[in-house]
């Protein structure tokens, strides 16, 4: 029995579509689309936002697939595609407000949130303004450090530990108030 390595066949597609090879395009984009959708969705409300700044990711990703070095994650240089796509649309449309202002940072442990559903957490998660919102989607979900978050939007380190920090803090007295009411309602 022959084992083909799965790395090699992903190296062969991605091949075959930086050449333009529109099935293994489309099989790419079959893939990585699912979980690409939800990267999109992190950073915008509106389903149909992020499924457009998808299909403009995807066509950055296929535009510049030869540039792939195959050295890291396949995955992860389409999400930061994905990220910087995101990023790239918010800062067009003037909805980031990332101020330094009453900077104060604490490493409070938030409440447990082991019973809460994805879907409650992301609506908490959208519920916040855009700039803290952009700051703690690349700084726990992604996992930039408050350095590389600076550099890519251009604050300073303090003004993303700021925004973290106020995230958090949102997010805690979100899901109190959002427990609060399903606890009044039994």
């Amino acid at each position: 029995m022959k084992i083909i390595k799965l790395h090699n066949s992903q190296k062969s597609l991605i091949k075959k579509a930086s050449n333009n090879n529109r099935e293994a395009q489309e099989q790419l984009f079959k893939q990585h689309s699912p979980k690409m959708l939800g990267v999109c969705r992190q950073y915008l409300k509106d389903l149909h936002h992020a499924e457009d700044l998808l299909l403009q990711g995807f066509f950055k990703v296929f535009k510049n697939l030869h540039t792939f070095k195959h050295e890291g994650s396949f995955e992860g240089w389409i999400r930061r595609i994905m990220v910087n796509t995101c990023i790239s649309y918010l800062r067009k449309k003037n909805v980031i407000d990332l101020s330094d202002e009453d900077y104060v940072f604490n490493d409070a442990a938030t409440e447990s949130l082991e019973n809460t559903s994805v879907e409650d957490i992301q609506k908490l998660i959208d519920q916040l303004p855009e700039g803290y919102k952009m700051v703690f989607n690349l700084y726990a979900i992604e996992g930039y450090k408050h350095s590389e978050i600076a550099e890519q939007l251009g604050i300073s380190e303090s003004t993303s530990k700021s925004q973290l920090f106020k995230a958090r803090k949102q997010l805690q007295q979100n899901y109190i108030k959002m427990n609060t009411v399903v606890h009044e309602d039994k």
